[in-house]
């Protein structure tokens, strides 16, 4: 698919964030057969005004600021993703003076990202066998791996930046960084956002290094050249590309089926590890599938999917040796049993560096009733508890399925989850709920620095462990810093592997969950 880059750049997170509308792959049709550009101003008469909470379909046309737009991905409007903003989904046909297409590559889509707030988590709302080394060494904590997954459309609407991970005083504090994400398109890898990648261009102030970004021939710039520098200034870090995400998933399948292969991993390897405009910037491969023989926001799988997810792994294990020894290999995964039971845990660990579980999205405002959507426990109380959605439960599994301890790393959010409307009983915990709070981007999530400035009254739940906030009508389930901390000193009594979080930008300016992560794995 082609992506198109306006005046005001693609929020490519708003493809991620909607969790609602069937969004497809195609891309509205420009040209008529001779090659001109398709005029559509007897449309714009008729076309209606474009409005939030509005399902549109491909090819649909609206009407704002005396421009006519047409919808290039179907999804459902939400306030802020007004047509000029969000070119990801919306693109200009009358009334303006001219559009560009971003710069092409090996093949190239829409971002996505695991569900709204997670890399999809277990719930239903929404990453050594292998020769890569540890990649622990400095940075972390008690040589504990401390990874973060660095959102590719962030540098749009939510203003966050490579150096913002140097400025917070994170980069010296962890040991990964996962920029999410890859797509996965035709049985081949794919750029997300090339602009976002490796185009945008950063002045000297913007810069990691104080350096502005240049236009000369073959210069790299985006986050890719971001990433570089911020590796030269932090040399412990290795930097590795998450591939699918809750929204570009659907391409795994296939791409792992037996004929598709071999050549599917070869294009992953080519676009992220040899590409030579961004020679060492990536360290290894993170696969974010959801979900093996499961559905996640498509339901595509197939059943063989379980075998063949293990012979993918396999198949990258052994391109990436043959392309540099230490290359990573890791994955974003499943939390849910009813998901873990489709992997063969047993089998996969010999083919990876360390294994993220998304302990987290595990409940949320797609519920009636409130929950904690990312539990160190489960608990007797909880009306859900046959779900078995818990951080200890997950890593139970993956332990017992024969994972083994140093290879799991646990993942903590970033952002919470929450309701409105919610019964004032309880301190609104398990409490029935008129729906999804406000959010800033999104309803039912929002980042930790919003959720922590609201100040509402937090309390720590007893059996889960769970930290969480509630102000008579409005319950937020969060981590902060204490929560955090028991956490850590769980994974250190249970000689797991470390912490990885979703997302970066979610954290304060300087960086207290980061801080708190580190300092809990000493």
């Amino acid at each position: 698919m082609k992506l198109y880059a306006l005046t005001t750049l693609p929020l490519f997170a708003v493809i991620a964030l909607a969790a609602c509308g069937g969004i497809d792959g195609d891309d509205a049709e420009r040209f008529g057969p001779d090659g001109a550009e398709l005029e559509s101003t007897e449309q714009a008469a008729v076309a209606a005004a474009w409005a939030p909470y509005t399902a549109y379909a491909v090819n649909a046309e609206v009407t704002y600021g005396g421009v006519t737009y047409r919808c290039i991905q179907a999804h459902t409007s939400l306030p802020g993703w007004e047509p000029p903003i969000v070119p990801a989904l919306w693109q200009p046909v009358s009334g303006t003076s001219s559009t560009t297409t971003s710069s092409s590559t090996t093949s190239s889509s829409t971002s996505g990202a695991g569900g709204s707030g997670g890399s999809g988590g277990s719930g239903g709302g929404g990453g050594s066998g292998g020769s890569g080394g540890s990649g622990g060494s400095g940075g972390g904590g008690g040589g504990k791996k401390v990874i973060g997954y660095f959102a590719e459309w962030g540098v749009y609407g939510r203003n966050y930046h490579v150096k913002n991970i140097d400025t917070s005083g994170s980069a010296e504090k962890l040991t990964h960084i996962n920029y999410a994400f890859g797509n996965v398109v035709g049985n081949r890898c794919a750029l997300g956002d090339t602009y976002a990648d490796y185009d945008k261009a950063y002045s000297a102030a913007d810069s990691v290094d104080g350096v502005a970004d240049t236009w000369d021939a073959g210069a790299l710039r985006g986050s890719f050249n971001q990433l570089r520098k911020l590796k030269r200034k932090h040399p412990h870090l290795k930097v590795l590309i998450s591939l699918g995400g809750w929204t570009w998933s659907a391409g795994f399948s296939d791409a792992a089926l037996p004929a598709n292969r071999a050549s599917f991993v070869s294009s992953c390897v080519d676009l992220f590890i040899k590409d030579p405009r961004w020679a060492g910037v990536f360290d290894g491969i993170d696969i974010d599938w959801e979900y093996p023989a499961a559905c996640g926001s498509t339901c595509n799988q197939r059943p063989e999917d379980t075998q063949n997810f293990t012979a993918l792994l396999a198949e990258f294990r052994s391109q990436l040796n043959a392309a540099r020894p230490g290359l990573l290999l890791t994955i974003a995964a499943p939390a849910g049993l009813d998901k873990i039971e489709k992997i063969q845990v047993g089998q996969i660990h010999r083919h990876l560096d360390f294994i993220n579980l998304m302990t987290y999205d595990m409940h949320g405002a797609w519920e009636r009733t409130t929950n904690f959507h990312s539990p160190l426990y489960n608990s007797g109380s909880n009306p859900a508890k046959a779900l078995k959605y818990s951080t200890d439960e997950a890593v139970t599994a993956w332990l017992n399925g024969g994972t083994p301890a140093s290879k799991l790393v646990v993942g903590v959010p970033f952002y919470g989850r929450g309701w409105t409307g919610v019964t004032n009983a309880n301190q609104g915990v398990w409490q029935s709920a008129a729906g999804a709070a406000p959010g800033t981007y999104e309803a039912g999530i929002e980042d930790y620095k919003v959720l922590k400035a609201k100040g509402h009254p937090g309390f720590t739940h007893p059996d889960t462990k769970a930290f969480y906030t509630f102000n008579g009508t409005e319950f937020w389930s969060y981590d902060n810093p204490a929560s955090l901390g028991v956490k850590m000193r769980y994974i250190k009594d249970k000689a797991l592997g470390g912490a990885m979080f979703w997302e970066l930008s979610g954290d304060t300016a300087n960086g207290e969950l980061v801080t708190a992560v580190k300092n809990g794995l000493r």
